[in-house]
């Protein structure tokens, strides 16, 4: 018992170790290629299927989250007279929280699964090993170009997701639930300030980083076989989703410390 614990503990920080050489060169080898305008070309290809791609699902998801908070958050303030105050908490939940978060879990899905298989693929069939045989070094070939892909275009799908959660919101609670269009609109703009707006767009980029970064290293070290890459998309998604949640904690405690710090009477009210 006790050497099959030791022999997991062992592998756990083995395991770590890895993770964390790998996302060291692919930080430093990102660093080197943002100034090879040769690297460009494989970039644009990458935003291509990340961004471009992702842009439909990512709307799909923010509208139907502003129209739930709408449909779900009516019944209590209006039995409190407060429904035109419905917009400022349909919209600062979106912006600040549910919009980043359902938009990087979507992306985690989406890209982050399709990375794991492509790269895992490329693992099995021994192409990454080809690529490194012609003396190409395959984090910078394979790695970054969809690292540095997810981390700018993340923060730009959350813009999508935020605009579409907004207007889902508007639609139920002006169009079906009949609140007034200008006290709606008002409110809203007195509740929510740049500084959620930008919160939000700012955790994209630790989203984005997070999810290429962890598809990418499970894709180089899956197991052969088509087991092995399924297995490997399996733990990719579920631990971007945790790296997801521990971040917006992290992020939503260091935001809050910052805000508190500058402007201490507002972050009271």
């Amino acid at each position: 018992m006790i050497a099959i614990l030791g022999a997991k503990t062992i592998g756990g920080v083995s395991n770590v170790g890895r993770f964390a050489r790998f996302v060291w060169q692919t930080m430093i080898t990102s660093a080197r290629c943002c100034a090879r305008t040769g690297t460009y070309p494989l970039i644009w290809t990458q935003m291509n299927i990340i961004g471009v791609r992702s842009v439909p699902v990512i709307m799909i998801t923010g509208a139907f989250v502003g129209m739930t908070l709408a449909i779900q958050a009516y019944d209590q303030l209006a039995g409190m007279g407060l429904e035109e105050h419905l917009g400022v908490l349909i919209n600062i939940s979106v912006v600040k929280e549910l919009g980043p978060v359902l938009a990087a879990v979507m992306l985690a899905g989406r890209i982050g699964g399709a990375l794991t298989a492509e790269l895992g693929t490329m693992n099995v069939t021994e192409q990454i090993d080809a690529v490194r045989s012609m003396g190409t070094d395959p984090i910078r070939y394979l790695v970054v170009p969809r690292v540095l892909a997810c981390l700018l275009l993340t923060p730009a799908l959350i813009i999508y997701a935020d605009l579409l959660g907004i207007l889902g919101g508007y639609f139920i609670s002006v169009i079906q639930l009949g609140i007034n269009s200008r006290a709606y609109w008002n409110f809203s703009a007195s509740g929510v300030e740049l500084w959620d707006v930008s919160i939000g767009v700012i955790k994209g980029f630790f989203f984005g980083a997070a999810i290429a970064v962890i598809s990418c290293y499970k894709g180089f070290t899956c197991k052969e076989g088509a087991h092995g890459v399924g297995q490997a998309c399996t733990e990719a998604f579920v631990a971007s989703f945790i790296s997801i949640l521990a971040l917006n904690f992290a992020l939503g405690v260091i935001t809050k410390a910052i805000y508190n710090t500058f402007w201490p009477l507002r972050g009271l009210v």
